[in-house]
């Protein structure tokens, strides 16, 4: 089992890490980045990053910030991103992570509610886009882009706000374990942002707690791509491999993802799993689209794999066949999928989300490790995980060491432990309900703890409908297994109050013209998705998806469209949940017209 070098007391806060790491491996590969100059990923050392860190600083320190501050990143993942991380820490600041390509209206009111005084953006062009949502009382003093120019007084280009290219060393630590680090905004599917307040204690010693039960070994490279605004990649895609002393290629975009993964060869991967989802979707439809031996074979090979999977875990012997037939179905079809994510994955984690067991057994089956884990902004946020010798993919593992975990009233689960959260930024009442008077924070999730510890959670507490004949629906299960077909690309499902559910459906752009075609309905017009063919059809064709289901939980209405939801018009976080509130209130009228019409 691998240790980090030093424990949370040990070093104190996320700056001092950074000072461990720089001490311990200063040669090591620390982050690779695509330099677009010279067509290739460039490998960058500890002490570079050290030496650079060092500028960062001493720009930063002449805007002259008090201890506490806050300092704003909305950037993309890159070492930049880490850079004004830690130079803010350096200081005894506070850094406040945004969402890149989040409403200017929704980054507006989280650099207005933390009093943000200083903002690093991707470019000036942001910044314009950004300025209009930004109140008159605005806090900012220095916004530093990457890219770009403008003439507003309050920008300047990150080459004239850095420091010449002297040496700068880097300060002693002014921080504390208990002192606040970040206040993380929740992307929540409902109402404002709350601003989750962590110390440096909270991440160090959820860093600190997942180490202690997986491996990770200095010649790990970790692909970062998940938005380092979200609190699972900072602490798992930056954090961590700092603690563990390997690399981290920062990806250039989910466009180029499988091109990166094959030319950084990474061997940890982070995502959420909307990601797996739309793999297994395309997947699934190329399949569908193939001849049906490709299609046989495909599916056996899942089947084989899946059962050395089941056997490995319980300790059982692998059976003769399986023993024989695995290295024709590995080199014909698990291996081709391997190689397009880099061919070296050792492990996959997802979290953020349910990860449906269909896909999980997929991907296992292919020898894609995937590991589900739980948690939330609040628990730094890393609270349970499969681990590779005990994994249940249909749970999100064992707690983590330091967690407490027991179920609360209508089986809520609840967590205690040094990860929890410091409270809510300026919300006080929201605190006071999230943190009981022992120290129990309230998930909000429904979860059952079986007998060897798994943790499975069953449903949101808030996302329950009740339908008008006291049956109770989980939209999640229901939702989670329409996703899966490749001609869904998101559902919600309605019904508070109502005697039947329905479902909002988008469907799938790319495979529309074809359905249309199908149904004999004009594609183009507008009326095209009212139309009582294409209504017949969803309802029957969700209806054989969900034939396991019970009967109050089938599809009665749908309403459906091809406008793809997005987190630039706010359906979406930056996760790609979706903001069941947001969508709900956009279709209101056309929900409402449903239950007019009756069932």
């Amino acid at each position: 089992m691998s240790r980090p070098l030093a424990t949370p007391q040990e070093l104190g806060s996320l700056y001092g890490l950074f000072k461990h790491r720089l001490h311990h491996s200063p040669d090591a590969v620390a982050y690779l980045r695509y330099e677009e100059g010279e067509q290739q990923w460039r490998e960058i050392t500890w002490r570079e990053t050290g030496q650079w860190l060092g500028r960062w600083v001493a720009a930063l320190k002449k805007e002259q910030l008090a201890p506490g501050d806050r300092v704003a990143i909305a950037l993309r993942n890159s070492i930049e991103w880490v850079l004004a991380d830690q130079a803010a820490f350096a200081l005894g600041l506070v850094t406040v992570p945004l969402f890149v390509d989040d409403r200017a209206e929704s980054m507006a009111y989280i650099l207005d509610h933390a009093a943000a005084k200083v903002l690093f953006m991707t470019s000036a062009g942001h910044f314009d886009r950004l300025k209009p949502a930004l109140s008159d009382y605005h806090s900012l003093q220095r916004v530093i882009a990457l890219q770009g120019e403008s003439e507003d007084p309050l920008l300047v280009h990150i080459s004239d706000w850095l420091t010449p290219h002297t040496e700068a060393s880097l300060p002693a630590n002014p921080l504390a374990p208990e002192d606040l680090a970040t206040i993380v905004y929740t992307s929540g599917t409902t109402g404002k942002p709350k601003g989750v307040r962590l110390t440096h204690h909270n991440i160090l010693s959820d860093t600190h707690a997942s180490l202690q039960v997986f491996t990770c070994h200095p010649d790990d490279r970790l692909l970062s791509f998940l938005p380092l605004s979200h609190m699972l990649e900072r602490t798992a895609g930056y954090y961590l491999p700092m603690m563990a002393g390997c690399s981290v290629a920062h990806a250039r975009s989910i466009q180029l993802l499988r091109e990166d993964m094959q030319m950084t060869r990474p061997t940890l991967l982070i995502a959420v799993p909307r990601i797996f989802e739309r793999v297994y979707a395309r997947l699934q439809e190329r399949l569908d689209a193939g001849p049906a031996w490709r299609k046989r074979l495909f599916e056996a090979a899942v089947e084989c794999g899946w059962r050395r999977f089941e056997a490995e875990q319980s300790g059982a012997p692998i059976a003769l066949l399986d023993r024989l037939l695995w290295p024709i179905y590995d080199r014909l079809v698990a291996q081709k999928v391997r190689d397009a994510l880099g061919g070296r994955v050792r492990f996959a984690f997802s979290g953020g989300a349910a990860l449906p067991f269909a896909v999980a057994q997929r991907f296992i089956g292919l020898g894609v490790p995937i590991l589900q884990g739980y948690g939330l902004t609040e628990t730094a946020p890393v609270a349970s995980v499969n681990l590779p010798e005990a994994n249940r993919p249909q749970s999100v593992g064992r707690k983590l060491p330091g967690f407490e975990v027991r179920l609360g009233d209508t089986q809520e689960l609840l967590l205690r432990g040094p990860a929890v959260m410091a409270g809510y930024h300026r919300n006080e009442e929201a605190t006071r309900a999230a943190i009981d008077e022992q120290g129990w924070f309230h998930t909000g999730d429904q979860a059952h703890i079986d007998e060897e510890g798994f943790i499975h959670i069953t449903g949101r507490i808030k996302d329950i409908l009740v339908l008008s004949n006291g049956e109770k629906v989980s939209p999640g299960d229901i939702e989670s297994t329409l996703k899966l077909d490749p001609l869904l690309d998101e559902v919600v499902i309605f019904g508070e109050g109502q005697p039947f559910i329905g479902a909002l459906l988008v469907i799938n752009a790319d495979l529309w013209p074809t359905l249309a075609k199908r149904l004999e309905i004009p594609e183009h017009q507008a009326e095209a998705f009212e139309a009582l063919a294409l209504k017949r059809f969803l309802i029957r064709h969700c209806n054989q998806l969900l034939e396991d289901f019970p009967a109050y939980a089938k599809i009665r209405r749908v309403v459906a469209t091809d406008q793809n939801w997005a987190i630039e018009s706010g359906e979406l976080t930056p996760t790609l949940k979706v903001k069941r509130k947001v969508v709900l209130d956009r279709f209101a009228e056309a929900i409402e017209a449903v239950y007019r019409q009756g069932a």
